[in-house]
C-alpha cells in the first residue's frame, strides 16, 4: 500500500527526533560533527559564502516579468539519489551497500546534513551557503510522467514539454522565446535566447532566432572569420538581399561579436581564474561535466553584455553511470564537483531579483545499485531551482521514501511532481507568464498546487 507523499513541512516538526521512514523504521543516530570536521567545513564555507555572494545590483523587487532563466541539462541521467542524499532512509543504505554516500558522521567522506531526511553529496558542499542563505532548492522526485527508458525519447519529452510526443515539434525554450519577443514593445525582434555548448539542441529548435556559441576555448576563437581577407571573401559571397545570404550575415556578425565581448572578458580577467577542461563532447553533443564551469562563464558574460538575452541553455553529458559511479570519490563525485562550482558562478551573475537556475535530467537511475557498481536508467530524479525568488533552504514536493511497495515499477523513484509543473512555477513567478501561455507551452500539464510555496510571493 503506497503511503500518503510526504513534503518537507511534514518533516520540519520530526528535526529533534529520528525521521521516520516510508518503511516505518527510524533514521539512524548521526553524532555530532567533530572539532576537526567543523573547523574545515566552516573555512570551506566561508571561502564558498564569500564567492556565492551575489553581484551588486540596484535595489529593490526589479521589474516583474524581466527575469532572465538560466536551464542546466544533464544528459545521461544523473544519480539524483547521490546528489540529494535520503540520509533518513535505511532502505537507501541497505540497497546501495558499495556506493551510498554515508550519513553525516563527523568525517569528509560524508553527507553535509540538510534536515533529518536529505543531506548534500560532499562534492555539493560549495552550494551549502546558496542552501543556507535560502536561495537554493530541490524538488527530489521530479520527472516525465512519460514511462520511457530511453535516453533519446526521455530527452525529447523534456525539450518539447509534451511526454509521449515523437513527432517533431518545437522546442518549447524557443516557443517560450518568441513569446518573450512578442512582449517586447521596444526590440520585439531581438534574439532573447542563448545556447552554449551544443549544436542544435531540441529544446530551442523553432522560428524564434537563438545565439549559439561554441563550447570551451572554441568559443573565443572566430575561425576563418577571424582573418580579414577571409572574412571580406566570404562575406562578398553572401552579399545579396535574399534570405539565405542576409541570415548568413546575421550569423557571422553574432559570431565575430561573441568572440570579440568573450576575449575581451578573458583579457580583463584576473590571471588563475579557473578554466574548464576541453574534453570529447558527451550524450547529444553535449560536452562533458568538466566544461560547465568555462560554458557558464562565456554564458554570464554574453548575457551580462547584452541585457535583452533572457533565456540560457547549457547542458553537459557523462552522467551515465552504469559502472563504477563511485561514492564520495569517483567519476560522479566529479561530475557533481564542477556542477556545485558552476552553480556558484551562476549565481554571481544572475542574482537579480527575478533570476532563476534550473538543473534537470532526462529521467533519474535505479535505487538499488547494480552487480557493476553503477546505477541504471531510472524514472522520477531530483531538480534544482536556485534565484533570490526561490523559497530556498528547504526541499518542495512530494516524498515517498525508498521502500520497494512505493518505488516505480519496485526499483525507481517514482514522478511526484511533473517537470513541467516545476518550470510552470519558475515562468509564472519570474516571466510573468498566464495560465493560458503555459497551457499552450506545455499542452496538457496540469498545475501542481503542492509547488505553491516554491517561489516567493
Amino acid at each position: 500500500m503506497r503511503t500518503p507523499a510526504r513534503s518537507s513541512d511534514d518533516l520540519d516538526a520530526a528535526e529533534s527526533s529520528p525521521a521516520a521512514t516510508a518503511g516505518g523504521g527510524t533514521a539512524p543516530r548521526r553524532p555530532a560533527p567533530s572539532i576537526d570536521r567543523r573547523q574545515l567545513l566552516g573555512a570551506a564555507v566561508g571561502l564558498a559564502s564569500a564567492w556565492a555572494a551575489p553581484m551588486a545590483f540596484g535595489a529593490g523587487r526589479g521589474n516583474p516579468g524581466q527575469g532572465r532563466l538560466v536551464l542546466i541539462f544533464l544528459r545521461g541521467a544523473y544519480d539524483g539519489l547521490s546528489a540529494l542524499v535520503p540520509i533518513g532512509e535505511r532502505d537507501y543504505y541497505r540497497m546501495r551497500p558499495t556506493i551510498a554516500i554515508g550519513a553525516p558522521d563527523g568525517t569528509n567522506e560524508t553527507a553535509l546534513a540538510l534536515d533529518s531526511l536529505f543531506g548534500l553529496h560532499p562534492a555539493l558542499a560549495p552550494v551549502l551557503p546558496l542552501w543556507q542563505q535560502g536561495v537554493l532548492t530541490a524538488v527530489p522526485a521530479a520527472g516525465s510522467p512519460a514511462d520511457t527508458r530511453s535516453h533519446f525519447e526521455a530527452q525529447h519529452d523534456w525539450e518539447v514539454g509534451i511526454p509521449g510526443q515523437r513527432a517533431h515539434v518545437d522546442g518549447w525554450m524557443n516557443q517560450l522565446a518568441t513569446g518573450l519577443q512578442r512582449r517586447s514593445a521596444t526590440a520585439p525582434d531581438a534574439t532573447v535566447a542563448l545556447d552554449v555548448g551544443e549544436a542544435n539542441p531540441a529544446i530551442l529548435a523553432g522560428a524564434a532566432p537563438v545565439q549559439r556559441v561554441a563550447r570551451g576555448v572554441a568559443a573565443t576563437r572566430g575561425g576563418v572569420l577571424a582573418n580579414a581577407g577571409a572574412r571580406a571573401a566570404v562575406l562578398s559571397l553572401y552579399a545579396g538581399n535574399d534570405a539565405l545570404s542576409e541570415s548568413f550575415r546575421s550569423g557571422a556578425q553574432s559570431r565575430m561579436q561573441t568572440v570579440e565581448t568573450l576575449s575581451m572578458a578573458e583579457d580583463m580577467a584576473p590571471q588563475g581564474d579557473a578554466r574548464a577542461r576541453e574534453m570529447q563532447a558527451a550524450n547529444n553533443g553535449a560536452a562533458p561535466a568538466g566544461s560547465l564551469l568555462q560554458d557558464s562563464q562565456h554564458l554570464a558574460t554574453l548575457m551580462r553584455a547584452n541585457r535583452r538575452l533572457r533565456l540560457g541553455f547549457l547542458s553537459a553529458g557523462g552522467w551515465d553511470t552504469h559502472a563504477n559511479q563511485g561514492d564520495h570519490r569517483g567519476a560522479l563525485a566529479n561530475n557533481l564537483a564542477a556542477l556545485a562550482a558552476t552553480l556558484v558562478q551562476l549565481r554571481r551573475s544572475f542574482s537579480e531579483p527575478d533570476d532563476v537556475v534550473l538543473v534537470a535530467s532526462e529521467f533519474g537511475r535505479t535505487s538499488a545499485e547494480n552487480g557493476s557498481r553503477g546505477t541504471d536508467h531510472g524514472h522520477g530524479n531530483l531538480m534544482w531551482l536556485l534565484g533570490s525568488r526561490v523559497q530556498g533552504g528547504r526541499w518542495h514536493g512530494g516524498w515517498n521514501g525508498l521502500a520497494s511497495g512505493n518505488l516505480h515499477e519496485q526499483r525507481d523513484l517514482p514522478v511526484l511532481n511533473d517537470f513541467r509543473a516545476v518550470i510552470a512555477q519558475a515562468l509564472r513567478a519570474t516571466q510573468g507568464l498566464t495560465a493560458n501561455e503555459l497551457d499552450r507551452l506545455f499542452p496538457g500539464f496540469s498545475w501542481d498546487r503542492s509547488l505553491d510555496g516554491l517561489f516567493k510571493a
